[in-house]
């Protein structure tokens, strides 16, 4: 029983909703963090069902350049303090380039990058003023890699982990402050489903597919013992494809593709969609996707 403050943005679904309950179930008080009320509704009930701290819920968008203050904020005005901050709010997008409407593109980069720009200007300079706190951005594999019709998503996840790991190295001043990476690879939640869509047949996570406690566990861990300077990783086929990707180019970039169809894609047929980018889907939110998980 820690009893930290834990802020979650994107607390409603997959791996923040189940970094939320792994942390209730610690006795930490934990704050909820979504833009859709009614998903939050049912992650408070989870949250309470599992530990005995206390369970508050903010409904804000951090893709709103305001939100990231309000979220601060309020929570300071409510606890007093801010021990440990997630930041899991995503959205993703499936399509060429060419083929994904500008606005979809960048509203999926907007979410990664301006969302933890937005919560990191708004909470280290509580931090530091406490002199000590975790400040925890979930990445993904697709901030080390490239992938044929995931460019969007890549390119929101390249350029979040390029801001963590500045916030890592302008940090060093503070021992007590520490920003921390966690890459997972493909987990069952339901973002695949959510996701906008322009590739014309439904899309899942390739496999091994882990489950989301996996990454709460990652979570939990780095906010019990800090990590700096490091992404920590979960799924074991992360290295090597990010080897291949690194260090064998030109056979990554052909096989790449046909690998992406095949693991990524499914036979389903589907319309354009832009799935949750620009408003909230409550009915399709919750810890997990549809996925069978590698056991």
């Amino acid at each position: 029983m820690t009893g930290r403050v834990v802020v979650v943005v994107g607390a409603s679904s997959g791996i923040g909703l189940a970094a939320a309950t792994a942390f209730s179930s610690r006795g930490d008080t934990v704050v909820l963090v979504s833009r859709s009320g009614e998903a939050l509704d049912a992650a408070e009930k989870a949250c309470r069902a599992v530990g005995p701290g206390a369970v508050d819920v903010i409904v804000d968008d951090i893709g709103d350049p305001g939100g990231a203050g309000r979220i601060v904020g309020q929570t300071l005005e409510r606890h007093g303090r801010i021990d440990v901050v997630v930041h899991s709010a995503t959205v993703m997008g499936y399509g060429t380039v060419e083929r994904m409407p500008s606005d979809v593109f960048t509203s999926v980069v907007d979410t990664a990058i301006h969302g933890t720009l937005h919560l990191a200007q708004a909470v280290l300079p509580v931090l530091r003023r406490q002199r000590s706190g975790v400040f925890i951005g979930v990445n993904s594999l697709l901030g080390s890699i490239t992938v044929p019709q995931m460019g969007a998503y890549s390119t929101a996840k390249w350029g979040q982990r390029a801001l963590l790991r500045t916030l890592q190295q302008e940090t060093r001043d503070e021992p007590g402050v520490h920003v921390c990476i966690v890459s997972p690879g493909s987990i069952n939640t339901p973002v695949y489903d959510q996701a906008a869509n322009y590739t014309g047949h439904a899309a899942r996570p390739p496999f091994p597919v882990l489950s989301p406690e996996r990454v709460a566990a990652a979570i939990v861990r780095l906010a019990d013992r800090p990590r700096r300077h490091v992404s920590v990783r979960v799924g074991p086929a992360n290295p090597l494809i990010i080897a291949g990707f690194r260090f064998l180019p030109g056979l990554y970039d052909l096989l790449v593709g046909p690998l992406f169809r095949l693991a990524a894609l499914t036979r389903k047929t589907v319309p354009p969609t832009r799935g949750n980018v620009f408003e909230p889907h409550p009915a399709g939110e919750g810890t997990h996707g549809r996925w069978p998980v590698k056991r």
